[in-house]
């Protein structure tokens, strides 16, 4: 636990530093500051699909056109896996000319279509067909795997709580140690951080699928890695 204990008094002098991690703040007479680390882990209950459709083609309407079909091959995919299409949401859509950057004048030599689509299960059990279907189908250029909660802000609730208790645990070891008694909080700053770690799923192209035999989806079996949100909260005391 990183901590940073500054006390102040007419009668004591002392003063300790330690790990920096805390605002500026002029140390008061007959108080105590403390600054402490806490977290609150658990489980995953939201499971976020990212991943991209994209088609080139020497038009922009031939490229928009291979863009539609495979949106449709992903919303067949999402309703043969029983999820309604209007749960995924689109990021961005986007229409880009490609260049020969070898030919001074920049010729435009095709275009690109491309969006980002994010799709949040709370199953879990459908997370590895829907990404094995979309690698198959080779409508995404890149897939992306994450776990996280729905109810972030309860998670980072109990993680200020205890950084909290720890920060007032210093803070009374060191008025008993002063043989002083720890009075009533008087300011307070909190920092929270969320930890995510995002996943890829291995992509196999389809007509590679066709000649073998379908190995099990890259999640098969696995456990989620649990959600970590962390806190640190500065505090200070007055000292009776």
């Amino acid at each position: 636990m990183k901590s940073m204990i500054l006390i102040g008094c007419s009668m004591l002098s002392l003063c300790i530093v330690a790990a920096a991690q805390t605002p500026t703040l002029t140390a008061l007479p007959n108080t105590v500051y403390v600054g402490a680390d806490g977290k609150f882990e658990t489980a995953p209950d939201t499971a976020l699909i990212q991943f991209n459709i994209a088609a080139q083609a020497d038009s922009a309407k031939a490229a928009y056109d291979q863009a539609s079909k495979e949106a449709q091959t992903t919303r067949e995919i999402l309703r043969n896996n029983g999820i309604d299409p209007k749960t995924a949401e689109i990021g961005f859509y986007s229409v880009n000319p490609m260049y020969d950057w070898k030919n001074p004048k920049r010729k435009v030599i095709g275009y690109q279509v491309s969006t980002s689509v994010s799709l949040k299960l709370k199953d879990f059990t459908k997370i590895g067909p829907i990404t094995q279907q979309l690698a198959d189908a080779d409508v995404s250029e890149s897939q992306s795997l994450s776990y996280t909660l729905e109810n972030i802000d309860e998670a980072k609730s109990k993680a200020v709580a205890d950084a909290y208790r720890r920060a007032h645990a210093s803070a009374q070891a060191l008025a008993s140690a002063s043989g002083r008694n720890l009075g009533e909080l008087s300011y307070a700053s909190v920092d929270t951080a969320e930890n995510i770690r995002i996943f890829a799923p291995v992509q196999r192209k389809a007509g590679m699928m066709a000649m073998e035999a379908a190995p099990p989806p890259a999640t098969q079996e696995f456990t989620p890695q649990n959600v970590t949100v962390t806190a640190h909260v500065n505090a200070m005391f007055a000292l009776k």
